[in-house]
């Protein structure tokens, strides 16, 4: 079984410039309005939004969805907070981590990541903790930013180390996508490329894995 006796890591997350001009500098429902249509289409059981951010799902959800989320940086979430009551999106908002999820063990039926794991520390704990809150046969729904291929790659490793300062530790270089399918508690259901995004931050896929049944996590 996964050992989450492990202390968190003790550095705050904490990026307010990001925070202050991410919905300015990201024209999100320019871009990304049809691929969070798809990470929201008709939600059901409990949902758990493992990157809120400033709150970029929450204008796609139905009423009635039984939706958690969680953001580690206090000046996303305070934006993703006052989003929630604009839009009217009823919410459950709390600051913990992917790495070590508050949630018990087989009690989402849906988990979403919406470009995140570029951003997390420890991206392999995080599916651990991903796999041990699905319910078997629960769905794992994600839109992520990959590493890329031939010379966007190169531009990718070169630029990388600026971006991640720039852009709150997001992560240009991860073969996320990579991660997830050869991961052996999901199965594959759906994976696409998203003709959308500007260089460095892409390519960008989109996709579905479901939590297999009775598959033992380690």
């Amino acid at each position: 079984m996964l050992d989450r006796s492990r202390p968190q890591e003790s550095e705050e997350i904490a990026h307010p410039f990001v925070a202050a001009v991410y919905d300015t500098v990201v024209p999100d429902r320019l871009l990304f309005r049809t691929h969070r249509e798809y990470l929201t289409a008709e939600l059901s059981g409990r949902v758990l939004d493992i990157g809120a951010g400033t709150g970029a799902n929450f204008p796609y959800l139905d009423d009635g969805v039984d939706y958690h989320a969680i953001e580690p940086d206090p000046h996303m979430r305070r934006q993703a907070a006052e989003k929630a009551r604009e839009v009217g999106c009823e919410v459950t908002l709390r600051d913990a981590r992917a790495e070590s999820l508050p949630d018990s063990d087989d009690s989402a039926d849906v988990v979403l990541s919406s470009l995140v794991f570029c951003t997390i520390a420890d991206p392999d704990r995080a599916l651990e903790e991903v796999a041990r809150v699905l319910k078997p046969g629960g769905e794992l729904r994600f839109l992520e930013h990959v590493r890329a291929d031939g010379w966007r790659a190169t531009g990718q490793e070169l630029l990388n180390p600026l971006w991640s300062r720039a852009a709150g530790g997001c992560q240009l270089t991860r073969d996320t996508v990579e991660r997830f399918v050869c991961h052996d508690a999901f199965a594959v259901e759906d994976v696409e490329r998203a003709e959308v995004g500007i260089f460095p931050a892409t390519p960008i896929v989109r996709g579905t894995l479901r939590r297999r049944r009775g598959s033992a996590l380690s």
